[in-house]
């Protein structure tokens, strides 16, 4: 190919306008979409577009929320499900909480969950059900921070009514056989819940087929949009099933859509996802979707999931060459977007007491590359924005540490 020809190529390669649009990849490299979002101009035009409405009183409420509407619309598209399975929610904690109060449970009923593969926000919710006389199963993980699929199959029995996990371990960055869990919990009638805020947007999802019944995330990481706003899916076989906690004015079925308008004290709840709304809206996070949710459907979860993960993979390989062996292999069927190097549990949030990863982390820094270290492991997050510079770029530092340890 000719060189006009190569660069007629990238110049209308859907994955390289996508990362132009991406300020901070200008000034950084960065690997980080595991910790939160970068904006896209797209996104920022978008929330200006309703500071400017905020400023100047040129929209009223029912205006803005057209913008929750349509971001439903298009994270039911994302997610292959019809838009009356998709609520709104602030976060991932908000959608594990509203399904956990939601759930119809019994003193001496149980929820299985393995607690050292968890985010906190996914722990503590199940913790506060021990008030309510509900046991929590707690199922050791593996040696290499895996979830143990045939351990949470086995603590399944008839007083069990849901079973929670991450789509992706946070770290290692291992993701979930979900097939497995949720067949499992299918065959018993018991609730799978997902934490999603690792994969949405990033991995493929098809809600429709795959067996969950419920999926909470938030808007601050794959989905490219701000704190504050989320969503969570729950399946149709599900939703009767389940009484929100907390009520307000849109979670009820109403004729009137004015929010304001009080109808009989006899109520019925929406029929739909919506029955967990509560309250108004976090509008600037809905605009802020409503945009990203085009840039990642116009690119297709398919074609982004194929992309990271051979990122993912080259990352792993360049730093292995360099002496740094990655916590999840290629190979192994736990191989996500989100790659580690070094020992799990040495160290926290921020800090590592195994001796390769402080200098990695250093070097990093300096060069500008942004990562982070959770559970004493260095972790990177690939989206569809990156690329093979970024990869080269975050190996180039172990490389140069490594020649300056021959060199000393």
């Amino acid at each position: 190919m000719t060189q006009a020809g190569k660069g007629q190529r990238k110049q209308t390669d859907p994955f390289e306008r996508f990362r132009r649009g991406f300020p901070a990849l200008r000034e950084k490299t960065y690997l980080s979409i595991c910790d939160k979002s970068i904006l896209h101009d797209e996104v920022r035009a978008a929330v200006d577009v309703f500071l400017d409405h905020m400023a100047m009183a040129s929209a009223n409420r029912k205006d803005h929320e057209v913008r929750v509407l349509t971001a439903r619309e298009k994270f039911a598209r994302l997610m292959n499900v019809p838009v009356g399975t998709v609520g709104t929610a602030r976060n991932v904690s908000d959608g594990v909480n509203t399904v956990a109060w939601a759930m119809p449970m019994a003193e001496g009923d149980n929820v299985v969950v393995a607690v050292d593969a968890e985010h906190p926000n996914n722990i503590y919710p199940w913790l506060r059900q021990r008030r309510r006389g509900i046991d929590l199963r707690v199922v050791d993980i593996m040696p290499d921070g895996a979830l143990n699929i045939d351990g949470m199959i086995d603590a399944i029995d008839r007083r069990t009514r849901l079973m929670t996990c991450a789509s992706v371990t946070f770290a290692p960055g291992h993701r979930t056989d979900i097939e497995r869990l949720g067949a499992a919990c299918r065959a018993k009638e018991v609730f799978l819940l997902v934490d999603g805020v690792q994969s949405a947007g990033i991995l493929h999802h098809d809600l429709s087929s795959e067996p969950i019944d419920g999926f909470a995330t938030s808007t601050s990481k794959g989905l490219l949009g701000l704190y504050g706003f989320g969503f969570l899916y729950v399946s149709a076989r599900w939703m009767d099933r389940l009484e929100p906690a907390y009520l307000s004015r849109p979670a009820v079925a109403h004729t009137d859509d004015d929010h304001s308008t009080m109808g009989a004290l006899d109520y019925t709840l929406q029929p739909d996802a919506r029955r967990f709304d509560v309250g108004s809206f976090n509008i600037a996070g809905a605009y802020a979707v409503d945009a990203s949710l085009d840039l990642l459907l116009d690119l297709g979860t398919r074609a982004i999931e194929a992309r990271v993960l051979s990122l993912a993979a080259a990352l792993k390989d360049g730093m292995a060459a360099a002496g740094l062996e990655p916590a999840v292999p290629i190979q192994h069927p736990g191989h996500s977007h989100i790659v580690t190097f070094g020992r799990l549990n040495a160290g926290g949030h921020g800090f590592s007491t195994d001796p390769r990863i402080g200098p990695v982390a250093k070097r990093l820094t300096e060069r500008n590359v942004a990562h982070t270290i959770r559970r004493g492991q260095l972790r990177f997050g690939i989206h569809g924005y990156n690329d093979e510079c970024d990869i080269e770029t975050a190996v180039a530092c172990v490389r140069e540490l490594a020649a300056e340890r021959v060199r000393a």
